[in-house]
């Protein structure tokens, strides 16, 4: 299936147009038949003489309703511009082609109607030089008369090629049905109908109502008419929805795949407009599919501005809307061009906001995206509606970064161990989560993948590269070793302060390997416990502690800390009260 939306002035023959070539009544209300004039958007199809499926959403052409109108263009792929031949371009006409311009609808056929009344020379000839500089300058032109059916082959025919001729859309893409119609059906329940752009709906299907972010499953599903267990976009759908009551549903909110869209009230766009952005209303409101949003505009540079709005919306950057201001009946179009903008509080930030954003496309990519963000979460970078680059440096299997921005971190974690060391030369290295801080990382993990020689990443706390013992370290060190009369003469707790080993220092030297630090505060020099090893291998196996301590002529208590320490690296083994070490052959 394909779907068009009808658009063009009050009373130019639109649904007189979709009853002809439908056989069906798009007018649902009784007031609209009545008053012959539509009110609300209507719905109907037919089958091309090709085959294919075409649905109409027919939109009501009165300057009151143009909120309405919007609604039924809005998720559309492309338009029927319905022209009079007796009134020629009017000002609804104008409106609703500034609307399709601005969604750069680029598919449509031109139908001059009501040629039997007047001559269509006139009018085609109005109608072809409006749309010369907008998205449908290349559209069909078709002259027809809905009531002696002149052109009607040839209107048909027309929207054949048109059909043809429309882009196939994703079925994988993700869903985002924009309501635009909720009822009730008495022992079913909700229903809600849309257009359905791309992917594929199925019955069963878990999907979030936004913008309350509500979960509701499809219990069933038609689509013209005709029940579906499976339905990919383009096409008409009705979605039986269990989970929400009627009176939380409305047109304009929107059925999402989770996990899928970036939910957000602010978002950095380009504006197409006559006028730059900083004499665009402040207020204005927001059209994108079936949704009339209110926002608030900030200026950023001649053709950029900051939206906030008013609701969440489920967006993708390089999304397509438009911008109307109701009091000045002033319409322009905008491209998405991030859906997660960085603060803008310092002084100057806007200024280099806009800097940053002129010389953006405006469907930014996951390359230039990933270079905003820097480092983003693999399924951040899906939400946002972009691929991973083919450059991104994988960080594990959730982390992507930018080759430059994790170069740069990267740089800025040696310098800040190298001022810290320098600032600091006693201190242990910085703590992940004090780093993860200063650099503005989401997760510690990518603190520790920056971490690579001559960093080092020991018990929470990155180091910078090995300058050497600091001069006060080396010279306590220094000193211990003139005072260390034999090898496992371990100093007291005072004489270690005398020394100038205090604790801080203690642990600095630890770090760097100048000393054996055992429990129970013995401090002995490096390489202590594997002389002690060699010297408790010349003893009679097994040997008690006593005979340890007076082979290694020293203290019962430096004694026991050597052999526990020992004992910890598994160079000896322990049996009751006695201790061997293992034959190295066996």
């Amino acid at each position: 299936m394909q779907v068009v939306a009808t658009a063009g002035h009050v009373d130019h023959g639109k649904s007189t147009l979709v009853r002809a070539l439908t056989g069906m009544e798009p007018d649902r209300l009784a007031e609209e038949r009545r008053r012959g004039l539509t009110l609300d958007l209507g719905f109907a199809w037919t089958t091309l003489p090709s085959g294919e499926q075409l649905a109409f959403v027919d939109v009501p052409g009165h300057e009151k309703f143009v909120t309405t109108m919007l609604a039924g263009v809005g998720p559309v792929p492309a338009v029927l511009l319905a022209v009079a031949a007796d009134e020629g371009w009017m000002p609804q006409t104008e409106e609703h082609l500034a609307a399709i311009d601005a969604l750069e609808v680029r598919h449509g056929v031109l139908v001059i109607t009501r040629s039997d009344v007047a001559d269509p020379k006139l009018a085609l000839r109005q109608a072809r030089e409006r749309l010369a500089k907008t998205s449908l300058r290349a559209c069909e032109a078709v002259t027809v008369s809905a009531t002696t059916g002149a052109g009607l082959p040839e209107l048909i025919a027309a929207l054949d090629r048109l059909a043809a001729r429309l882009p196939v859309p994703d079925p994988e893409a993700p869903i985002r049905l924009w309501i635009d119609r909720a009822f009730t059906i008495p022992g079913s329940g909700t229903v809600v109908t849309g257009t359905l752009t791309a992917g594929t709906l199925h019955v069963g299907d878990e999907l979030l109502l936004m913008p309350a972010g509500e979960r509701v499953t499809v219990r069933a599903l038609e689509s013209a008419k005709e029940p579906e267990r499976t339905v990919h976009g383009v096409a008409r759908v009705a979605l039986n929805l269990r989970g929400v009551d009627l009176d939380r549903v409305e047109r304009g909110m929107a059925l999402v795949s989770p996990g899928k869209w970036a939910f957000t009230t602010c978002i950095d766009v380009r504006v197409a407009s006559d006028e730059p952005s900083g004499r665009l209303a402040r207020q204005m409101i927001l059209h994108l599919g079936s949704t009339a949003t209110p926002v608030r505009l900030r200026p950023l540079g001649p053709d950029t501005a900051r939206l906030t709005l008013n609701a969440r919306l489920p967006l993708h950057v390089g999304d397509t809307a438009l911008l109307r201001d109701p009091g000045r009946r002033a319409i322009a179009g905008l491209s998405v061009l991030d859906v997660r903008p960085p603060t803008l509080v310092r002084r100057g930030a806007g200024a280099a906001r806009a800097r940053e954003l002129a010389s953006w496309p405006n469907q930014p990519g996951g390359k230039l995206v990933l270079r905003r963000h820097g480092v983003l979460h693999r399924d951040d970078l899906s939400i946002m509606g972009c691929t991973p680059p083919p450059n991104a440096v994988p960080i594990g299997t959730e982390w992507l970064a930018d080759p430059a921005h994790w170069e740069e971190l990267h740089t800025k974690l040696t310098e800040a161990l190298t001022q810290h060391a320098a600032a600091q030369p006693l201190a242990p290295g910085i703590p992940v989560e004090a780093l993860r801080l200063r650099l503005g990382l989401p997760s510690r993990r990518l603190v520790a993948a920056l971490v690579r020689p001559p960093l080092r990443l020991t018990e929470g706390r990155v180091y910078g590269p090995d300058t050497g013992l600091p001069p006060q370290v080396a010279d306590a060190v220094k000193r211990l070793t003139a005072d260390l009369t034999t090898p496992f003469d371990a100093p007291t707790t005072d004489r270690l302060a005398n020394l100038g080993l205090t604790p801080q220092v203690l642990s600095a030297a630890e770090r760097a390997g100048a000393v054996l630090h055992l429990p129970d505060g013995i401090v002995l020099l490096p390489g202590a416990d594997d002389e002690a090893l060699q010297i408790l291998k010349a003893l009679p196996q097994p040997f008690t502690v006593s005979q340890a301590r007076e082979a290694l002529n020293t203290t019962r208590r430096v004694a026991i800390a050597l052999l526990t320490h020992l004992d910890t690296r598994g160079l000896t083994h322990r049996t009751g009260d006695t201790r061997s070490v293992p034959d190295e052959g066996k």
